[in-house]
């Protein structure tokens, strides 16, 4: 039941980190997201059968150490975006951002709330604790995760052009980190898990 659980939080939380890019670029003046109809937190308009449900399955059945995925990327024009400059890692940053949102946002509520049932304080730990783990591994300087996006912005025009052309190898690089380095993701959730929720 908790396998369950957990990917249903998942396929949430994707969905808000979506909609945040969405919701930041459509501020920065691009309404392609608005317009596909994916400016919505609807869950059939942003679900990837892949990512939202098959990778989720297999990382919790194999016990990796955290559970990852994805929903649909939501599309924008960044000819339309006002800020020419930091406008795609604007809309990149807000993905994550979102992801902080909601972990904050319980962590106060374990903290101001009383709770009498360790079940339940476990499922509010789990919200957060998945939260952070996309927020974390969203901002890895991965092309195409979010990470990337936000360091392209700060490169010179040549350089960013190269290293954004390793998109193309993306998921590779992806696995590769999840198989030999996703361990790493752990420590940096504990830490920022005990800060929003125990100091």
């Amino acid at each position: 039941m908790i396998y369950v659980f957990q990917i249903i939080v998942l396929i949430f939380s994707a969905i808000i980190h979506e909609y945040m890019h969405g919701w930041m670029a459509y501020r920065l003046g691009d309404s392609t997201a608005k317009d596909a109809g994916r400016l919505t937190f609807n869950p059939f308009a942003h679900l990837d059968w892949f990512g939202s449900f098959l990778l989720p399955l297999i990382m919790v059945v194999s016990n990796m150490p955290f559970v990852f995925g994805w929903a649909k990327p939501v599309p924008y024009n960044p000819y339309n975006l006002k800020d020419k400059k930091y406008g795609e890692a604007k809309v990149a940053l807000a993905g994550p951002l979102g992801n902080l949102i909601v972990a904050i946002f319980f962590g106060l509520f374990l903290r101001l709330v009383p709770l009498s049932s360790l079940t339940f304080v476990f499922l509010i730990s789990t919200i957060i604790t998945i939260n952070l783990i996309l927020m974390i591994f969203n901002l890895i300087p991965i092309p195409p995760l979010d990470g990337s996006k936000i360091l392209a912005a700060f490169l010179p025009a040549k350089a960013r052009q190269k290293y954004l052309s390793l998109e193309r190898y993306g998921f590779i690089f992806i696995l590769l980190f999840i198989m030999l380095a996703g361990d790493l993701i752990v420590p940096a959730v504990e830490f920022l898990y005990k800060i929003i929720v125990v100091f």
